[in-house]
């Protein structure tokens, strides 16, 4: 068996662009209503004046969420269909690659976890508190 032949285990790469785009979803909205619901307005200035592209994600939300969600649901959708692809022979290589796929499906699961509680502050939180 040549090295093309061999088994690999489904990546993680789809999991970690979703979690990647998930904090993104934070970034732009959530840690904004965060820092000025404490109080921390100032704070919220100096970031916006030391990263001005805040201002630009928060106009877009609405593509940051839109890429952030395709993403989660491609993502979902490949680790749906990599659970049932056959692992290696090899018992190390087995554990190693049940073990990529649960911590793929738990990155998956904090990616949803942050898209939703940024969804919450971009779009709801506005209209249950003002």
């Amino acid at each position: 068996m040549t090295d093309t032949d061999e088994i690999r285990p489904p990546s993680m790469l789809p999991a970690f662009l979703s979690l990647f785009t998930s904090t993104g979803t934070l970034v732009c909205c959530a840690l904004p209503a965060l820092l000025v619901s404490l109080g921390a307005g100032a704070v919220m200035a100096g970031l916006i004046e030391a990263v001005p592209q805040l201002v630009w994600l928060g106009k877009h939300k609405a593509a940051v969420f839109g890429v952030a969600g395709a993403l989660l649901v491609v993502s979902g959708l490949w680790q749906w269909h990599a659970r049932s692809l056959p692992c290696p022979a090899d018992k190390a290589q087995a554990a190693a690659c049940a073990r990529a796929r649960q911590v793929s499906w738990i990155v998956w699961g904090l990616s949803v976890a942050l898209f939703a509680v940024g969804f919450f502050f971009a779009f709801l939180a506005a209209s249950v508190f003002y």
